[in-house]
């Protein structure tokens, strides 16, 4: 556990201790609350798992569904407004800012045809992703890509890829692996 709050702080220059970020940050809370009703989930004590999300939800303004699959260290910045779907999956390390969602591409249509299938992405580790990002559809985010803040993303995208604009397109052409940390998928010089 103290490797998760470890990574924030090297994430956040507003971290100042593990104490606060136990108590204020939102993104911790419903990290936390996930972690109990994923595994009621996994019980199969449905009813049980979904109250839980929805008082996280309540509590934090961070929807996350208790079968959604989350790495280790993820890291939800601010955090109001982020949704993360059924069968979204995230991997290592992973920083997601306001307004994020990981969503389906058309939930209202033949739903009964999408039960028990892929329908959210699945972001691999060490990948940012800026506030109002859309990262819609049963899609791969390669390892290490950045996408810009407003990003919609409904296309695989390549490891250490730069995405920006709707429909996001990539600029970093050669996806050179970006090791500075760009909290908005791009560089400010």
């Amino acid at each position: 556990m103290n490797e998760f709050f470890e990574s924030i702080k090297k994430r956040d220059p507003a971290a100042k201790s593990i104490i606060s970020i136990v108590l204020t940050y939102p993104g911790v809370k419903a990290i936390l609350l996930h972690k109990l009703s994923h595994k009621l989930w996994n019980a199969k004590i449905y009813l049980i798992a979904r109250t839980i999300s929805q008082f996280s939800r309540f509590l934090t303004g961070i929807e996350i569904h208790p079968a959604a699959i989350i790495g280790k260290n993820l890291f939800i910045d601010h955090g109001m407004g982020v949704v993360i779907g059924e069968t979204s999956e995230i991997g290592n390390n992973v920083t997601l800012y306001h307004g994020v969602t990981l969503g389906g591409i058309s939930p209202a249509e033949d739903s009964s045809k999408q039960v028990n299938q892929k329908r959210h992405p699945t972001i691999n580790n060490d990948v940012i992703i800026g506030s109002g990002a859309q990262i819609l559809g049963p899609i791969i985010v390669g390892k290490g890509a950045r996408i810009g803040a407003n990003a919609v993303v409904t296309k695989n995208v390549p490891e250490n890829a730069t995405m920006v604009g709707i429909p996001a397109q990539n600029i970093n052409k050669d996806n050179i692996k970006d090791k500075k940390f760009r909290p908005y998928g791009v560089k400010t010089n």
